[in-house]
């Protein structure tokens, strides 16, 4: 079977059979991949370890003819060490993990700007030098971005019109303008929309001076946005919590998407 390596984010793992495990990847050259690791559910396994969520390894991949198989596995970053340990750190990682899975549909086709932008969130998720809040609703803005769905903060997102604007709409994609505006939509604070174009933009010095109530107002528009373009909501978001003082039992941890 030809040989191929590739630098990879581990997404998601499921069992198979007694000692195996497939692992949904997401590489930077080759797209997302299905592989199976063999016999890395023994505890004699030589990199079971290295290939958890979260991890973000080196792969020698063996080509096969539905599934390919890992032969090789050396840890790049063990990212999932500082984010499985902080509720509000791990819970904000499961979506990371599963908006990428999501947002990156056709296999083996390259998705090199999702893979460095889910590097980049989980690295400093990990670190902690960021708010895990931030970090996500900055993840989740790009990400939609960089798949062809990016809202609009500034001009109207249906007609152009410059703004600024008061309404927002996720079906009309981001804010809009007082002709174009749908039923319904939200009338964010102007302060939230600042936040929201900071958070889309990298503009971290403008986002991390925001107060808790214009986050909460901005995460609530981001989830509506992700949610519409998604078709349906993730099913890690319900579990986010991102107080601090968040320390359920284990039992209460979703398992990563």
């Amino acid at each position: 079977m030809p040989l191929y390596r590739d630098e990879a984010i581990v997404l998601r793992t499921q069992k198979l059979g007694e000692a195996d495990r497939i692992a949904t990847l997401l590489t930077r050259g080759h797209g997302k991949i299905r592989a199976v690791a063999k016999g890395v559910r023994r505890t004699s396994s030589r990199f079971g370890a290295r290939l958890e969520p979260f991890s973000y390894v080196d792969l020698q991949l063996a080509t096969g003819r539905t599934l390919d198989v890992v032969t090789q596995a050396e840890s790049i970053a063990a990212y999932g060490e500082g984010i499985v340990g902080d509720y509000a750190r791990y819970t904000t990682g499961t979506v990371l993990l599963e908006t990428a899975d999501r947002l990156v549909v056709e296999e083996k086709e390259p998705a090199t700007q999702q893979h460095l932008l889910l590097a980049g969130a989980l690295r400093v998720l990990s670190s902690g030098e960021r708010t895990p809040g931030l970090v996500l609703d900055s993840f989740l803005l790009r990400s939609l971005a960089i798949s062809g769905y990016a809202p609009s903060f500034a001009d109207c997102a249906k007609c152009g019109e410059p703004g600024p604007h008061r309404a927002f709409n996720p079906a009309a994609g981001g804010m809009v303008c007082t002709t174009c505006r749908p039923p319904a939509s939200a009338m964010p604070a102007p302060t939230t929309v600042t936040l929201l174009a900071a958070l889309l933009s990298g503009d971290w010095p403008t986002a991390e001076s925001t107060d808790p109530r214009t986050r909460r107002e901005a995460s609530g528009l981001v989830s509506a946005f992700v949610t519409w373009h998604l078709d349906r909501q993730l099913r890690s978001l319900p579990y986010l919590d991102l107080t601090p003082d968040a320390v359920p039992s284990a039992e209460a941890l979703p398992p990563p998407a």
